[in-house]
């Protein structure tokens, strides 16, 4: 599987999500859903969970999305997809369509991670050819800014709050790329809107394998991370930049780093422009370093810089 987007001269101009919708200022979700159907094309139908993107881009009677679209129950988007694939397929086998349409699925990290794993998880078991993409902004932004499994250590929100006996977030992480890689995916990876040459070439790639794929893409919320609107896509870079959030791809088992950070730099500069770590003192942070560092031993990233 090779690159499809080198420069920006390989991007197609035409937009397949609408401008006018009502995303926050600064979400980097909906920069991100621009770069993802710019790698799709218009040969695509599109399935929904509930979250920020649906609500935002579907104001009845108006709707951002160019390409077929349907939104469903915040728990089966990946069921629903599974359904759409197979009805494709049989009327290609009956001659009544020769269309090849993709399939792609849509959730937040709550519609992914906790709220729809079940429905993600029959559909990659299954094998089903549809490509699932998962934006990430760590915490149930759309309903409050409550914690998924998404939600990173010692980060604050409304049911996660930090005081006198709470840092804020006390779990890791969870892996969902790993959950993805246990069920025998063909294809898995990481990305973010910072890096859209990275992130179109493998929607592209998981579009193209015969069978399941999921993408995970860091999508940084400026309402619930609490950071300024211009800072998104740096935060995005950022978060790669320190080893948080490495950029790879898993193809049938196999891992590949497809950014490589030769240097990186220290988490706080990630966390100190982010209102939802302001609470953390030196000696949290200082765990937060050393996952990071865990993060980076696996992948093969560079040093720390000094700070």
């Amino acid at each position: 599987m090779s690159a499809t987007f080198r420069t920006i001269k390989d991007v197609p101009k035409e937009e397949h999500l609408a401008p006018g919708h009502r995303l926050c200022a600064g979400c980097t979700v909906g920069t991100a859903m621009r770069q993802i159907l710019k790698a799709s094309g218009k040969d695509v139908a599109v399935i929904t969970a509930t979250g920020c993107l649906e609500v935002s881009t579907s104001y009845f009677p108006q709707s951002a999305w160019r390409v077929p679209w349907a939104h469903i129950a915040f728990e089966n988007a990946a069921a629903v997809a599974s359904g759409v694939e197979h009805a494709m397929r049989a009327l290609n086998r009956k001659g009544k369509s020769d269309e090849k349409i993709s399939v792609m699925a849509v959730g937040g990290d709550g519609g992914t991670f906790d709220i729809g794993l079940q429905a993600l998880s029959g559909a990659l078991e299954r094998g089903d050819d549809l490509v699932y993409i998962c934006y990430d902004n760590e915490a149930y932004m759309n309903t409050g800014i409550q914690r998924s499994s998404a939600t990173p250590y010692g980060a604050a929100t409304t049911t996660s709050p930090p005081g006198k006996l709470s840092i804020g977030q006390s779990t890791q992480k969870k892996d969902l790329i790993g959950i993805a890689i246990a069920h025998g995916v063909p294809y898995a990876a990481t990305a973010t809107p910072a890096y859209p040459f990275d992130l179109m070439n493998k929607v592209r790639k998981g579009l193209d394998v015969n069978g399941p794929a999921l993408i995970h893409v860091l999508t940084p919320c400026p309402t619930g991370w609490r950071f300024d609107v211009s800072a998104g896509i740096e935060l995005s870079k950022m978060a790669v930049l320190t080893g948080l959030w490495p950029l790879y791809e898993v193809v049938n088992g196999e891992v590949r780093l497809t950014v490589q950070v030769p240097r990186r730099e220290p988490v706080t500069k990630y966390l100190q422009i982010q209102g939802r770590f302001r609470h953390l003192d030196e000696k949290t942070a200082g765990l937060i370093q050393k996952r990071a560092d865990q993060i980076a031993a696996k992948f093969n990233l560079g040093p720390l810089r000094s700070q």
